[in-house]
């Protein structure tokens, strides 16, 4: 496929598109619904396509066959509403990661662990950009620039994915995208994946059905979001849930019979002048004041911490969130770095206090570079650890620990054992009762 010519028969739709929503707003007509748009601009491109068909045998030149004008119509779709042409990879769904440091090197990992050098995916480091900043217009809430003002970038693709950039700290832009393979996931999904036994699989839906309030932690890919997703997808339908987010990525509104009611709260960047900024400290405060049955917060990664702490302790059960650790037990030194670094500056033992009083378990996910049936990276929880009290530091036990396999089997007595038997938890289904 000839990317110069996608590529200028892609802005003279583009054009088009433009002059349209400006003609629509000076007539005060509403503005096209995403399908809607996508729809008429499947019509422009198919004029533009025979307008550049004529061309060609006017000029005495083959105009495209019928196949390869399916390839460039697609192609010009891609780039004006899905990725360009990284649309191939993400529709392959054993691709796992993407790694692309400037156009031309790319680096694809796949789930059976192969990593293979890819097709670049642009013509320049210029065009590339472009396509980022493309995507950083029109994914999230909000525009989010990408430029030499604003070098990082985070946001969600719309197959779910997870994209981050970076430029002009680099020599050539850099880019990783971490697929969303499992989206809509369960529990029993990762009992099917090894991740979990069923005696955990039963622990944990108990644990979210308690309202327990659940730290999942682990190592970058280890497979936090989707831990968090499994247990979210564990909250009654009926139950309203807020989310707060650095960049959308959980989609738990996309499934309207899993979840009904669900307002999803994206931190909004700064403006050219260093206006306008929406902290995630600010999003769950504010999500408090909506009436949440549970608050979910992505990914915690700063002093965001203390706030979110502090909600959990003050009433609002059955909160879920996910943090980068090397243990579980590593996991309160790395709450205490957050919070000493916050606008707060809690100390250690005002941490230690507060986290006893605002977790009651912390979930670890653990990745190894070992292979599972099917060719899967081994992905599994080997730990569990409930919260018991504080002296000084925060009092745990290691419910469920590592068992022969790596997947944690029980390991402890559950101090909690009579919550969980009250939402129905099976006691003898092989764990240890109190």
């Amino acid at each position: 496929m000839d990317q110069n010519l996608v590529r200028t028969l892609r802005e003279e739709v583009a054009d088009t598109l433009a002059r349209q929503r400006r003609d629509d707003a000076a007539n005060g007509i509403p503005p096209m619904s995403g399908e809607d748009e996508r729809q008429f601009a499947r019509a422009v491109i198919s004029r533009v396509l025979d307008a550049h068909a004529r061309a060609e045998i006017a000029g005495g030149r083959t105009p495209p066959s019928a196949e390869e004008e399916e390839e460039i119509s697609s192609g010009i779709h891609a780039a004006l509403f899905g990725v360009g042409r990284l649309q191939p990879l993400l529709d392959d769904l054993d691709v796992e990661n993407i790694d692309i440091n400037g156009c031309d090197q790319v680096f694809i990992q796949y789930a059976d662990g192969r990593e293979v050098n890819g097709a670049p995916v642009a013509e320049s480091d210029d065009e590339l950009v472009e396509l980022v900043q493309i995507l950083g217009a029109y994914s999230g809430l909000t525009s989010r620039p990408f430029d030499s003002a604003n070098p990082q970038l985070d946001l969600r693709l719309p197959d779910g994915s997870r994209l981050s950039a970076v430029m002009g700290v680099c020599a050539r832009p850099s880019i990783s995208i971490r697929r969303a393979r499992l989206s809509r996931v369960h529990l029993d999904d990762l009992v099917r994946y090894d991740t979990v036994t069923e005696d955990l699989a039963a622990f944990l839906s108990a644990a979210v059905a308690a309202r327990k309030n659940i730290m999942i932690a682990g190592a970058t890919n280890a497979g936090k979001t989707t831990m968090l997703r499994a247990l979210a997808n564990e909250i009654p339908s009926v139950e309203r849930i807020i989310t707060v987010e650095r960049a959308l990525e959980l989609g738990l509104g996309e499934f309207a019979d899993l979840h009904r009611n669900v307002v999803a709260f994206e931190e909004r960047l700064p403006n050219s002048e260093g206006m306008g900024a929406i902290t995630m400290a600010e999003l769950v405060r504010r999500s408090l004041r909506m009436n949440p049955s549970r608050v979910i917060v992505g990914e915690v990664l700063g002093d965001e911490i203390v706030t979110m702490l502090n909600a959990m302790s003050q009433g609002n059960d059955g909160s879920l969130s996910t943090i980068h650790a090397n243990s579980s037990i590593e996991v309160f030194n790395r709450i205490s770095t957050y919070a000493i670094q916050s606008v707060e500056r809690l100390p250690v033992e005002a941490t230690m206090m507060l986290i006893a009083g605002a977790i009651d378990f912390v979930v670890f996910v653990e990745k190894r570079n070992e292979f599972a049936e099917g060719g899967r990276l081994r992905r599994f929880v080997s730990s569990i650890r409930e919260i018991n009290g504080v002296d000084g530091r925060v009092l745990s036990s290691e419910i469920f620990a590592s068992g022969p396999d790596g997947v944690a089997v029980p390991a402890a007595p559950i101090a909690c054992i009579d919550d969980l038997m009250a939402v129905g938890y099976d006691v003898n289904a092989g764990q240890v009762i109190a």
